[in-house]
C-alpha cells in the first residue's frame, strides 16, 4: 500500500491584523484553523490553516529579521498564492460574497483551466484553478 505524501510546501504569510484574516480566509475561501498560537495584545504569534490536505502558515506583524509585511501596507505584491479546486465557481461566488476584491475573474483559460484570482483585506493576492501542475 502506498502512503499518501504529505505537504511539504507551506506557504507563509504576515497580517497585520491577524485574527480578524483568520476568520475572512475562513469565510472567503473555506480555510480550516488547525493551530492558532496566540501572542501579546491580540496578536497571533503562529496560525496553521487547513484548505483540503494542504495548509498556509500566517501570523501577526511583528518587528524581526524577516521584515515582513502585508503586501497592503508594503505597497507591492511579491507572491502570489495557486490553490488547486474542483469548483471555482462555487468558490468564486463564496469569495467575492466575503468580500475579496476581484482581479482577475473567473474564466477559462487558452491552457485547460478554469480560475480567478482575488485579493484578501490585506493585499495578499490568491489564485484558485482547476489546472494541477503535476497533472
Amino acid at each position: 500500500m502506498t502512503a499518501t505524501p504529505r505537504p511539504c510546501l507551506f506557504p507563509c504569510l504576515r497580517y497585520r491584523h491577524a485574527p480578524a484574516a483568520i476568520d475572512w480566509l475562513a469565510r472567503a475561501f473555506g480555510f480550516q484553523k488547525k493551530a492558532v498560537y496566540d501572542g501579546p495584545d491580540g496578536t497571533i504569534m503562529h496560525a496553521e490553516l487547513k484548505l483540503g490536505d494542504d495548509y498556509v502558515m500566517l501570523g501577526s506583524v511583528k518587528d524581526d529579521v524577516f521584515n515582513w509585511k502585508p503586501p497592503a501596507e508594503a505597497g507591492v505584491s511579491t507572491q502570489m498564492i495557486y490553490i488547486v479546486v474542483t469548483d471555482p465557481d462555487a468558490l468564486f461566488l463564496q469569495a467575492t460574497g466575503a468580500g475579496a476584491e476581484v482581479i482577475r475573474p473567473l474564466s477559462d483559460t487558452d491552457y485547460g483551466s478554469r480560475d480567478f484570482s482575488v485579493r484578501d483585506p490585506e493585499g495578499h493576492i490568491w489564485n484558485f484553478g482547476t489546472y494541477h501542475p503535476g497533472d
